[in-house]
């Protein structure tokens, strides 16, 4: 309801009990755009939907409006915890994208035209043709027209031009692509030691621990709570001794506390929102009365970047990072949930100008704080719920406050295909669900998706039952134990991707048309998906699956079943038998992927393991891959080119590992154990290894299995950093 004061010459909308009075005026902002000859639209996070965008002509439109919404619905166009207002069109020739640059509440209307044209029965005229469309209607309550066209014309040249525009993942220290054990709430130190050791007993990797609100003395964030966890730094410290970290909660509400010194020096800083009459704003979160810092004031980044300071941050060490919780921004007793849009920022701004970018700009100052803590030495790692277009430069995302359902596990991999479109690569969901109990066979199967998605923590709430890996019983315990192991032994890979996504704005997730973009059928597939080029998942997200169907693409392509080498080709529905066990994993023919040989208790551990790298041949017995090395927590890599970038060709018979970059001068002993290629049409009569630098030809000891064409070359103790080649003869 609007209605004009004429007191104030201002405008005021009431919503229930609330009251949005306009400084400036109603205002909105639009724009049309008719993308010709396109029926397939993605993006537009963040929404519990398809991965395909749904015509919105008969219901409501998606809406890009920041809220943290508890449990949310499925299959819905509300806003979530992020916005990104990019929109990705598709067809077999061309892929473009159109970016809405605008932080205030938007909606977006998506309008598909059939391609024929309605109405036309005459029996003497042939049925025309008519070119598909799709109408796309932006309009935003306030802002300019500020839109971008991407003009591809291919969807990995696209990704490179949003990267330009918006910024390139931050490459992840490596740590943080290993499995996040989280909950809401570790009780105390000893129960985090617990935890810690339990992982240790039951020979399951892990790297990062996490602590929630209530760690903090009576919800002030930068504090720990006296009686539950009176030595902070000695717990990190017992987790460092093992290379494991400690991620804590950072949210942007500060409880109101004049005994505060945090909460006094914001508050004579300036450095909260205002209300729209000039006081400071206050709402209700957690810690109950609190007030909200205003990020988008570039002098409270620069301090509560500093508050991360390992001199300020009591209890903090260098090996503690940091999640940012609650910052859409969440206001218990406010409008849906969050901040009145009238409440004003630095320079006079209103909050519905800025309500997208909050979160945006915490997350901004606490990647910010990390690097300044370690001199600007240090990769940091910082997860945010709330994220806007370039947040992929900061860190991770996560889907917020999922359900342990099996409907929610499903939508997990469309939402997180979205964001991985829309430029946010290191993006997970929490695997079990947030909110409820998972019976068994539900977790195990979400711990087998999660591991071949990017961020992948085990995470629950307050009300939730324990659900450490090991509380099962030893079936549900062994076959998470399997997947958790074979996610760090594929770190190198995904370290590699992570590098591509870095360097070339490349989603490790993609959609099956990224790779395959003129396969139609492959353009509405949203329950599986490719990891790089090489690697094609599909997980089982449904209750008692005894088989699963899986689309192959390409119809010159051949796909190896990871498992057992098995051959299939490209272009078919392949059905598989599966068991709680089976995870359906294809590498694609004409790839080479490096895995981790052997066995570890973090990434660390598994960081300087021997190499074990499969090459899977194509139908003309080629393949490609590379391999991404640096010392996987420094900025050395960019400050001094500390990286080596390996290239692996499989051509005529002979397997050459080579430089695939001129820079690089990172060296490390780090060697290849084994070569095992899929695809190999004949028994070799021998195999020779010929290092450059070495001692001339080498014959070596092989094994060929013939019922699926495998060669396994072992004993190489090839170092990957030096040039070497293996000849099939």
């Amino acid at each position: 309801m609007l209605q004009e004061n004429n007191a104030g010459g201002l405008w005021r909308e009431t919503f229930r009990q609330f009251e949005d009075i306009k400084a400036n005026g109603p205002s909105s902002v639009g724009s049309d755009l008719c993308l010709h000859g396109f029926s397939h639209v993605y993006g537009l996070p963040e929404h519990a939907d398809g991965l395909q965008l749904k015509d919105t002509r008969a219901s409501e439109p998606y809406r890009l409006y920041n809220l943290d919404v508890f449990a949310y619905e499925l299959f819905s166009r509300l806003g979530l915890y992020g916005s990104v207002p990019l929109l990705v069109a598709h067809k077999p020739d061309r892929t473009l994208g159109l970016f809405w640059l605008n932080a205030s509440e938007t909606f977006v209307n998506v309008y598909y035209s059939p391609s024929d044209q309605q109405g036309d029965q005459s029996p003497l005229l042939k049925k025309r043709r008519k070119q598909p469309q799709t109408d796309v209607r932006w309009l935003s309550e306030s802002g300019v027209i500020d839109c971008t066209v991407l003009l591809g014309p291919g969807p990995k040249h696209l990704f490179s031009q949003y990267a330009q525009l918006t910024g390139y993942q931050a490459l992840p220290p490596l740590f943080s692509l290993g499995y996040h054990q989280s909950r809401w709430n570790y009780k105390n130190e000893a129960d985090v030691k617990a935890v810690d050791a339990g992982f240790d007993l039951h020979d399951i990797p892990y790297d990062v621990i996490w602590l929630d609100i209530e760690h903090t003395d009576g919800k002030r964030y930068f504090t720990w709570d006296p009686a539950l966890f009176p030595d902070p730094a000695g717990l990190q410290r017992h987790l460092e001794k093992k290379k494991r970290k400690l991620v804590v909660i950072s949210d942007p509400h500060i409880k109101v506390d004049p005994d505060w010194s945090l909460y006094c020096e914001a508050k004579d800083g300036g450095h909260f929102v205002k209300s729209r009459e000039g006081q400071i704003y206050r709402g209700s979160c957690w810690p109950g009365e609190s007030c909200y810092l205003d990020f988008s004031n570039p002098d409270t980044r620069a301090w509560y970047s500093r508050c991360y300071s390992l001199d300020k941050y009591k209890g903090s060490t260098a090996s503690l990072f940091i999640w940012n919780d609650m910052n859409e921004p969440s206001v218990f007793d406010g409008p849906e949930q969050t901040m009145p849009k009238d409440a004003v920022h630095h320079g006079g701004w209103e909050h519905r100008e800025l309500h997208n970018l909050y979160g945006f700009h915490q997350h901004m100052a606490t990647f910010e704080g990390l690097l300044t803590r370690s001199g600007g030495s240090e990769r940091p790692f910082v997860l945010s719920r709330s994220f806007y277009a370039g947040s992929q430069r900061f860190g991770a995302v996560w889907t917020g406050d999922n359900v342990a359902s099996w409907e929610y596990l499903k939508i997990s991999v469309p939402m997180l295909l979205s964001l991985s479109v829309a430029g946010i690569g290191f993006c997970g969901a929490d695997v079990g669900g947030f909110v409820k109990d998972p019976e068994p066979e539900l977790l195990v199967r979400w711990y087998q998706a999660a591991a071949l998605q990017p961020f992948f923590r085990g995470h629950s709430t307050i009300v939730s039952k324990r659900r450490e890996p090991w509380l099962f019983g030893e079936e549900v315990t062994s076959a998470i134990r399997t997947v958790i192991e074979q996610r760090y032994c594929l770190l190198p890979y995904w370290y590699t991707l992570f590098h591509q996504a870095h360097t070339a704005g490349l989603p490790p997730l993609r959609p099956l048309w990224v790779e395959f973009p003129s396969e139609e059928i492959t353009f509405t597939v949203d329950k599986q998906y490719m990891i790089g080029e090489a690697l094609l998942a599909c997980p089982v997200t449904g209750p008692g699956v005894k088989e699963i169907r899986v689309l192959l693409p390409g119809s010159g392509e051949v796909w190896y079943d990871v498992h057992s080498a098995e051959a299939f080709k490209g272009g078919s529905n392949v059905v598989l038998p599966v068991t709680l066990d089976t995870v359906p994993v294809f590498q694609r023919g004409g790839s080479v992927v490096c895995r981790s040989a052997g066995s570890g208790s973090c990434a660390a551990d598994f960081q300087w393991l021997p190499l074990s790298i499969t090459v899977a041949l194509n139908s003309q017995g080629e393949a490609e891959g590379e391999l991404y090395l640096d010392d996987g927590h420094s900025f050395s890599y960019r400050d001094r080119k500390a990286f080596s970038l390996r290239r692996f060709t499989m051509l005529s018979g002979r397997l050459l590992c080579r430089p695939a970059s001129k820079e690089g001068t990172f060296d490390c002993d780090t060697v290849v154990q084994s070569v095992t290629f899929f695809g190999l049409k004949r028994k070799p009569s021998t195999v020779i290894v010929r290092v450059s630098a070495g001692a001339g030809d080498t014959a070596a000891a092989f094994q060929f299995t013939e019922t699926c064409c495998t060669l396994t070359v072992n004993n190489l103790n090839l170092r990957v950093t030096a040039d070497w080649e293996i000849q099939i003869g």
